[in-house]
C-alpha cells in the first residue's frame, strides 16, 4: 500500500522549527564523484557576455587616485591588533583614504595575459574567478566627495554617483546598531548577485558567495587598521529594507554583508589630552604661556 503524499508543511523541517532548514540547504549544496558542472568552454563564454562589474551608465563618474596611502603598519602587527569597535567618532578621509580601502579589498592586481581565462585577477581568492560581489559605500567625510552613495568599478578603478544625500539616519534605521552605523565615517556594503557563481557551481556557489564576502571584509578590516582607523562588520541588518535603499531586488541582487569604518571614541578621547600635553611640552619654558597673553593681531 502506498503511503499518503505529504503536503511541504507536513515535512519535518517545517512543522514549526525552522533551524532544520539550514541542514537542509547545507546537505543539498554538497558535492560528490558525480557532480557535473558546465564545460570550461561554457563557463568562459559565459563570462565574456557578461560584465565584470555593474556599470550603472549614465551615473556621474569619480576617477579614484593612482596611489593610495601608504600603510603605517606591517600585515602581522594589523592582523594581531585587529579589534571591532561599536563605539566610533567621526573623522574626515580623504579620497586616496577611499581608493586604498576598495582597491585592497577587492581591486584588480593583475590582468590575463598569458592565460587562457577571459578575465582579470583580483586581491581576493573567487571561486572560479567568478567575483559575484558589488561594492557599494555611503559616506558624507570624504574630502572632495558630495556625501550621498557610490559604487565600486573594480575593473574600472573609478566610482559612479548613485544618489546625493546624508542618509546616515536612513541607514541606521535598517540596523539593530543605530547609534553605530550614524557615527561611523564610511559605511561599506557588499551585495552579492549570485547567478555569477551559480551558473558554474549550482547551490555550492552560493556557499562560494559568502566566503568571498569574508574576505573582502577582512581586506577591509586590516586595512583600515594599518591606516590608523577602526572597523566592525555588520552581519545583523534588515535585508529588505536595506536591499530597498540600495535599489536590488533582494533575489537575484542582494546585501549580504556591511563594514562600518571609522575611529575608536575611545582611543580618540585617549589621545586628545596627550596631544595637547606633547604640545605643550615641545615649546620652551613659558612660552606658551606669553601666547595666551598676546593679543590678536587686527586684520582691516
Amino acid at each position: 500500500m502506498s503511503q499518503p503524499q505529504q503536503s511541504f508543511s507536513e515535512l519535518p523541517f517545517f512543522q514549526g522549527n525552522f533551524s532544520h532548514t539550514w541542514e537542509l540547504f547545507h546537505e543539498n549544496s554538497k558535492i560528490n564523484l558525480f557532480s557535473i558542472g558546465p564545460s570550461e568552454k561554457a563557463v568562459w563564454e559565459r563570462m565574456r557576455e557578461t560584465h565584470e562589474s555593474l556599470e550603472f551608465a549614465g551615473y556621474p563618474i569619480i576617477k579614484l587616485p593612482t596611489e593610495g596611502v601608504k600603510l603605517a603598519s606591517s600585515l602581522q602587527e594589523a592582523i594581531l591588533t585587529r579589534v571591532s569597535v561599536r563605539d566610533f567618532v567621526s573623522v574626515h578621509m580623504s579620497l586616496k583614504n577611499i581608493t586604498t580601502l576598495l582597491h585592497c579589498a577587492y581591486g584588480v592586481t593583475r590582468d590575463n595575459r598569458g592565460t587562457k581565462f577571459p578575465r582579470a585577477f583580483r586581491v581576493t581568492p573567487s571561486g572560479g574567478a567568478l567575483y559575484p560581489l558589488e561594492i557599494f559605500f555611503f559616506s558624507s567625510k570624504v574630502k572632495n566627495l558630495i556625501p550621498g552613495l557610490y559604487h565600486y568599478n573594480p575593473s574600472k578603478h573609478h566610482l559612479r554617483f548613485l544618489r546625493k544625500g546624508n542618509f546616515a539616519s536612513v541607514i541606521a534605521q535598517r540596523t539593530p546598531f543605530p547609534n553605530l552605523v550614524k557615527k561611523a565615517s564610511l559605511l561599506i556594503f557588499i551585495t552579492a548577485l549570485f547567478e555569477r557563481s551559480i551558473f558554474k557551481y549550482g547551490d555550492r556557489g552560493y556557499r562560494f558567495v559568502f566566503l568571498e564576502a569574508g574576505h573582502v571584509a577582512q581586506n577591509l578590516n586590516l586595512v583600515s587598521n594599518a591606516m590608523g582607523l577602526n572597523s566592525v562588520n555588520i552581519g545583523g541588518f534588515y535585508d529588505r529594507e536595506m536591499d530597498d535603499f540600495l535599489g536590488l531586488d533582494g533575489i537575484t541582487h542582494s546585501t549580504i554583508y556591511l563594514t562600518a569604518i571609522g575611529k575608536n571614541a575611545k582611543e580618540a578621547a585617549r589621545a586628545l589630552p596627550l596631544r595637547n600635553k606633547i604640545r605643550k611640552d615641545l615649546l620652551p619654558l613659558g612660552v606658551h604661556e606669553r601666547r595666551r597673553n598676546e593679543k590678536k593681531p587686527k586684520y582691516k
